[in-house]
């Protein structure tokens, strides 16, 4: 299975869940089978470009949208990011950045 094809099945879970829409529903609005759908969702098939743009559509997304994963990165890669960002910053915006840290941690 594909790294893109997991990553945007996921994105189109995530994004489905947020409007409320059951997986059933969203594969009778773009007319596919529920299967289908499935498919997708887990990653084990890549939609065709027709029904990613029915996807965007019915979602009210921008199809460009439907493949922003950098919000599942792993944790690795988080903490990588986080670092690379706040390592250049000067001592006092480091104690403020901890204090934060520490406290969504307690």
């Amino acid at each position: 299975m594909s790294e893109l094809k997991k990553l945007l099945g996921r994105r189109v879970q995530e994004l489905r869940k947020t409007r409320k829409i059951k997986q059933e529903e969203l594969a009778e609005m773009i007319n596919i089978a529920p299967r289908n759908m499935s498919n997708i969702e887990t990653g084990r098939c890549f939609p065709s470009p027709e029904n990613i743009e029915k996807i965007a559509n019915v979602l009210d997304i921008k199809i460009k949208d439907l493949f922003d994963f950098e919000h599942q990165q792993d944790d690795e890669d988080l903490l990588d990011g986080i670092i690379s960002r706040i390592k250049p910053l000067k001592r006092d915006r480091l104690q403020d950045f901890y204090k934060i840290i520490k406290s969504l941690t307690d």
